[in-house]
């Protein structure tokens, strides 16, 4: 068999992967793009976009609930859960063909298949009509990641869920527990609390949302509770005792086990990367925790070979792994693109409230040594907040007391996933303390707040 020679050969169509394809393509290479399930990956068709299609009707029932808050009337509110999920189908399906038409457009080749490492510069896929052979002077590992299954609690799709079970529920929860309080636990738990389920979250750590900032995740925990979750944190699932219709769960905390009995469970404690089958190991690529280990650059050490995305470890982002796959398409290319700065990319969570953040949080920032100058802002004191209805949120910053360089910052309420953008450029620019209160913010918006709490710092808000 005639092997099909091209300049890059990407593995794996999630955000990452068809990224770097098209970039690729985009400077001169000649691309192709191998994929085994669905093109877009977890991302477009079992993660970011359908969850939050999803998140929009529960935010939409949720305020049509409140109508009377507004001056408004609605009778007989509801809502017909398979239509919820034929919507958020419909848009991932509708975003993952826009693939495609973007990889004919950049004349990237597609091949549906399974593929490994065979070689220095070789790739073997398996396909529905048999075997190809493809070689390129450089191969980009983009296989992405899976839910983590944890022993005595793995998903069996009717009354223990992973997040595809969750994302096209085979019933209504009418009592949920979700372990894990993480981005994913943690979203489904706020979806399927608002639509009624009586919600249960269980976390291993100290509190809720762990990977925040301290004050940030407590504000948010408070909310969870006003809206009727219960939430469990320092303890631990042990083991779920699955029978008829029910499962009785096995939770124990500060050294007692009791057991409280739900209709379905949603396990998210964790991801881990697809490492199986590709052949890393003959190719002497190192994987460390289901990880594979790159530098910098998303370099495995193997000549010509890199990895990006989830594959390659935290954080476990969408848009880090687009922006590795723009970076090594670049590097691939000849161009001297620079190294991704972990520190000043930002998480976004779409629970209710919202919660997001970029850089230190303000513990991590005085573990570091550093003198810091902490600034906050509540919603209830922006107009345009109330205007919304939406009085309950904070704005956090941290800034470095000697430089005044934005050191991190911190949002819970309404519509932070997208303001948090402020100051992830403000930290690309590397935006000084003075920069940020010189500028000008529009009235009336959101934005005042981040404006405000800058000035907080500093002993300067003032509008609270």
């Amino acid at each position: 068999m005639m092997a099909q020679n091209f300049d890059m050969v990407v593995i794996g169509a999630g955000p990452g992967g068809y990224v770097a394809a098209i970039r690729g393509a985009q400077l001169g290479l000649k691309v192709a793009c191998v994929e085994r399930e669905h093109l877009g990956g977890i991302c477009l068709n079992w993660g970011c976009i359908p969850t939050k299609a999803m998140l929009r009707s529960a935010e939409v029932f949720h305020l049509m609930e409140r109508a009377k808050d507004f001056g408004l009337s609605a009778e007989k509110i509801g809502y017909d859960l398979p239509a919820v999920v034929k919507r958020s189908r419909g848009v991932a399906k509708q975003l993952s063909g826009g693939i495609g038409h973007l990889f004919k457009k950049n004349k990237v080749t597609t091949i549906m298949g399974e593929a490994t490492l065979s070689g220095k510069g070789k790739v073997t896929v398996k396909t529905d009509k048999g075997t190809e052979e493809l070689t390129a002077k450089s191969i980009i590992l983009a296989t992405g990641a899976r839910a983590r299954e944890l022993p005595g609690l793995e998903p069996d799709g009717k009354l223990v869920w992973n997040y595809k079970h969750a994302l096209n529920p085979p019933h209504m929860p009418k009592k949920l527990l979700v372990i894990g309080s993480g981005a994913i636990g943690i979203e489904f738990a706020s979806f399927f609390n608002t639509l009624g389920a009586d919600t249960t979250v269980v976390e291993v750590m100290d509190r809720v949302l762990p990977v925040e900032d301290a004050e940030i995740s407590a504000f948010a925990k408070k909310q969870f509770v006003k809206q009727g979750m219960t939430i469990r944190e320092k303890a631990t699932v042990k083991k779920l005792d699955r029978k008829g219709d029910k499962v009785t769960a096995h939770i124990e905390a500060g050294g007692k086990t009791e057991t409280m009995e739900f209709d379905t469970v949603i396990s998210a404690v964790g991801i881990v990367g697809n490492t199986e089958g590709l052949g890393l190991e003959a190719a002497g690529i190192k994987v460390n925790r289901t990880h594979v280990v790159t530098d910098e650059y998303c370099r495995t050490g193997v000549e010509g070979v890199y990895a990006i995305g989830d594959l390659a470890g935290a954080p476990w982002l969408a848009h880090k792994a687009s922006h590795e796959g723009v970076m090594v398409a670049e590097l691939v290319a000849g161009g001297h693109p620079h190294p991704i700065k972990p520190g000043s990319i930002a998480g976004c969570t779409y629970c209710n409230p919202q919660v997001a953040s970029v850089g230190l949080t303000e513990a991590k920032a005085k573990e570091a040594g550093l003198d810091i100058k902490v600034g906050r802002f509540p919603f209830v004191g922006n107009g345009k907040a109330i205007a919304l209805g939406e009085p309950e949120g904070m704005v956090k910053t941290i800034f470095d007391a000697k430089t005044g360089e934005l050191l991190g910052a911190h949002m819970v309420g309404a519509e932070v996933t997208e303001l948090i953008q402020g100051y992830v450029i403000g930290r690309q620019l590397e935006t000084t303390e003075q920069d940020l209160m010189e500028t000008v913010f529009p009235h009336p918006t959101l934005s005042e707040m981040m404006h405000e709490s800058v000035l907080d710092a500093y002993g300067r808000a003032i509008h609270f």
